[in-house]
């Protein structure tokens, strides 16, 4: 049985950094019958070129303006889940878009896991200077009031399985009065 989102037709996922907004993304939205999109793999695209390079070049300022632009754009298509860059709450605008124009679920998880899960990960500009736990400890802690601010629905990963983590959102909307049978 596909679950269709009521009203709108949009969902975003929110939340920081290796907490699996892509692969629980990718899941929901073939659940729910929606096209995915990665916001930072579509930035990529069509920067041609990946993320750490523009940080490089740009900075995280050059970074965000380029991730408001293309989410401008990702958060008006339709029957669409975009998995949003763990920062992109970081700035008004992005937040009007997310609340004003969709579903958004905030994805949450303890730090300790977010540490494990980007141990190896080379790709995350933000954790390639420093104490990674501690970047990870600061970004949840300043970002998390903003996460909330705009979600609709609250989830907690945990070590939980992917699958188990779109069946728990799935269970949030419906409860939550935001899909339909």
């Amino acid at each position: 049985m596909r679950i269709h989102i009521s009203r709108p037709r949009r969902l975003f996922l929110v939340g920081p950094m290796g907490v699996g907004k892509t692969t629980i993304g990718k899941m929901l939205a073939n659940e729910l019958g929606l096209r995915f999109v990665d916001c930072d793999q579509e930035i990529e695209h069509r920067a041609g070129a990946n993320i750490a390079w523009i940080f490089d070049v740009e900075g995280e300022s050059g970074f965000r303006i380029r991730e408001s632009h293309v989410l401008d754009e990702l958060t008006q298509e339709d029957r669409v889940l975009v998995a949003t860059g763990g920062g992109a709450v970081l700035k008004d605008e992005n937040r009007s878009y997310l609340k004003e124009r969709g579903i958004v679920v905030h994805l949450d998880t303890a730090v300790d896991l977010l540490v494990k899960r980007t141990a190896n990960d080379k790709k995350r500009p933000l954790l390639q200077n420093g104490n990674p736990r501690a970047i990870l400890q600061k970004i949840k802690k300043d970002r998390d009031p903003l996460y909330r601010e705009v979600s609709d629905v609250r989830v907690f990963v945990g070590d939980n399985s992917s699958r188990k983590a779109v069946s728990q959102i799935l269970e949030n909307l419906k409860k939550e009065g935001l899909t339909q049978d």
